[in-house]
């Protein structure tokens, strides 16, 4: 940092003229405990002689900021954190690491170590230390620590905390943050008015106008600097920003916006999704904060909006045309089709108009569990960058579509949806995601609860934990017979509506593909009238070879099936020649055979699948009707069953 230029006698006045004392420091008047002299930050310059002596009796020369602070106040009462008095030039002198921290830092540095943790290492035994009042805590000038203007790195220790010591780039640096942090305190008292909070106010009302507008990276370096000096709705108005382009966390992102009513609906929603997911099963429930204190209502209402955003039933419900449009998007989304929702969004998002002024996006998308996941980091900043309100400005370039087309996408390595190796899908032409269940589900009313879809038998997919994949929150069919095979599918349409296919993909499926108990699904599925597609893949692995199974129906009749293993094909029916396995397959290397299989496919029958609903777990689920059917008489079904648990003492 250069500090040419600086004026640190302006600095330094303004500081002393804007001082009042804190709250604490009100009391401590107040009970005669200090005398006001004693508090307020006023401290003669040194001289150029005095600086000069220090520097001879050093043998150093001090760095530019710091130098030009003495020779403006000649040390300064600071009074918050830990630190009370930063000395006069006598008064400062070498550290010289009394406690023995530099063999401790030293011992944890190894060939991975950073050149900043090399340089912490060695600070300890050269810092000059330059504090004369503290709490335990020092403040040090690190003289190996310099950059190009000749600075040296300003670290603060405080020697009770256990943590590393904070390091600042120059003396400047922290100095200015001290100021910040002074404006920070007071800024909750009535009457601390003065030129810098009226210029950071303004700067809030500026970012408003800017975020507004679409300019939210201008918008959110002003509330960057505005939130530093406390000033009311900039940590509000930067943590919506935040939200939308780094995604939802835990934490309490809108400070004291979320007393505001007229804010609930918007803000209390987002901060009960960030809750939810670090809320891990099976573990003790951590009390729900918002940050700020609240009226009753405003408590009541984010505890129901907690219990609908867990249970999967909250639904995020603006008014007026905007409205219009996220219901519109939400029916889209619900069935597979994210990329035309956002479309919809998209071009509603000129006419959102905020509930209250500190309001600047419509957050309250994050927390629906249709839409949230369609509302990508990437789409949360063209969202920022699309003016809203009836601001004017340019419409920021689409971001790219997230679904590729058809089916070959599934066959990509590493892919999430076969964690375990296997997965399988049904699809049914010419019907509505909502009739599934009644095609193949496992009886109606079952495989409901909270959460519960519009449809019967659908239910919404739960809220899973930070890290988890959809595969690990899937519901289990624990009243199974022990030769079932229950496959829980996400449900989607393929396609235009009432055109397409609806579509149950099952990620992980539980058995390792079909056996000689399986049956077909596709007969069953297809007594709607139009085809009926399924397809059923697990991928080779060191003690089994890769596993293919096709079978297609119409009418309630299987048309045809072949079911391929390795090399070895078992056939029912006339297979056609475009997806015989021999001439589809024929040549290919076993990481090839997947995708040809897959082109194969949705070439025939026009398939595809929505790749980020699937990634993101948002379609409603469906536990259909087995995929094996019961044992004969007289037929042999073995089975075991492995349970964990801790063992008795």
């Amino acid at each position: 940092m250069d500090d040419n230029g600086f004026d640190w006698p302006a600095f330094l006045r303004r500081w002393r003229d804007e001082w009042v004392p804190s709250e604490d420091e009100a009391m401590d008047l107040a009970e005669e405990e200090a005398a006001l002299d004693e508090l307020r930050p006023v401290v003669a310059p040194a001289s150029e002689a005095e600086v000069a002596d220090a520097e001879r009796r050093l043998g150093v020369r001090l760095p530019p900021s710091y130098r030009g602070f003495l020779l403006a106040g000649n040390g300064w009462r600071l009074r918050d954190d830990s630190i009370y008095q930063l000395g006069a030039a006598h008064e400062i002198g070498w550290f010289g690491d009394p406690f023995g921290m530099t063999p401790m830092y030293r011992g944890n540095l190894d060939e991975r170590s950073t050149e900043q943790e090399v340089l912490l290492a060695g600070m300890w035994e050269r810092a000059l230390q330059l504090e004369t009042d503290s709490d335990m805590s020092y403040v040090l000038l690190d003289p190996g620590d310099t950059d190009e203007d000749g600075e040296w790195a300003l670290y603060v220790y405080k020697g009770w905390s256990g943590e590393y010591p904070t390091r600042y780039p120059s003396f400047r640096a922290y100095m200015q943050r001290r100021y910040e942090s002074f404006h920070a305190e007071r800024a909750p008292l009535p009457d601390f008015v003065n030129e810098t909070t009226q210029a950071r106010d303004a700067d809030v009302e500026r970012a408003r106008e800017e975020a507004l507008s679409g300019r939210w990276e201008a918008a959110r370096d002003l509330l960057a600097v505005a939130k530093r000096y406390g000033r009311p709705g900039a940590a509000g108005m930067l943590g919506q920003l935040d939200v939308l382009t780094q995604g939802v966390r835990g934490g309490s992102y809108f400070g004291g916006l979320v007393a505001d009513p007229r804010c609930a609906d918007e803000l209390v929603p987002v901060m009960a999704l960030a809750h939810a997911l670090q809320c891990l099963p099976g573990r003790p429930e951590r009390p729900f904060a918002l940050g700020a204190e609240t009226g009753d209502a405003i408590r009541a209402a984010a505890d129901g909006i907690l219990a609908r955003v867990r249970d999967g039933s909250y639904r995020y419900a603006p008014d007026g045309d905007f409205g219009q449009a996220v219901a519109e998007a939400r029916e889209a989304a619900r069935w597979g089709d994210t990329d035309g929702a956002w479309r919809v969004i998209r071009a509603a998002l000129p006419s959102w108009t905020p509930p209250a002024p500190c309001l600047l996006a419509p957050l309250g998308l994050l927390a629906d569990p249709v839409l949230g996941p369609v509302v990508t980091r990437e789409r949360g900043r063209e969202l920022l960058a699309t003016p809203r309100a009836g601001r004017p400005g340019a419409v920021p370039e689409p971001v790219p579509d997230l679904d590729p087309p058809g089916l070959s996408w599934v066959a990509e390595s590493g892919r999430w949806n076969a964690p375990y190796g296997s997965w399988r899908c049904l699809w049914v032409e010419g019907v509505e995601p909502e009739a599934l269940p009644g095609l193949v589900g496992q009886g109606q009313g079952q495989g409901q609860g909270q959460g519960q879809d519009e449809a019967a038998g659908l239910t919404a997919p739960p809220v899973r934990p930070d890290g988890w994949l959809p595969h690990d929150v899937r519901r289990p069919g624990d009243d199974s017979a022990p030769w079932e095979d229950r496959a829980v599918v996400a449900v989607g349409r393929a396609g235009a509506a009432g055109g397409g296919w609806a579509f149950g993909f099952d990620p992980a499926a539980r058995t390792h593909g079909p056996g000689r108990l399986f049956v077909s699904p596709a007969a069953e599925a297809s007594r709607g009238g139009g085809r009926a597609v399924v397809l059923w893949i697990r991928r080779g692995r060191d003690d089994a070879s890769a596993m293919f199974h096709l079978s297609v129906a119409e009418r309630g009749a299987e048309l045809f099936a072949y079911t391929l293993r390795g090399r070895d094909v078992e056939r029912s029916g006339t297979v056609p020649e475009d997806l015989d396995p021999e001439r589809v397959l024929s040549g290919a290397e076993d990481a090839e055979r997947e995708r040809r299989l897959l082109v194969a496919v949705q070439d025939a029958y026009g398939l595809s699948l929505p790749r980020h609903a699937l990634v993101e777990g948002i379609l409603p689920e469906l536990t259909t009707r087995s995929w094996n059917r019961a044992p004969r008489e007289g037929e042999v079904f073995s089975y075991a069953r492995v349970t964990g648990g801790r063992p008795r003492v």
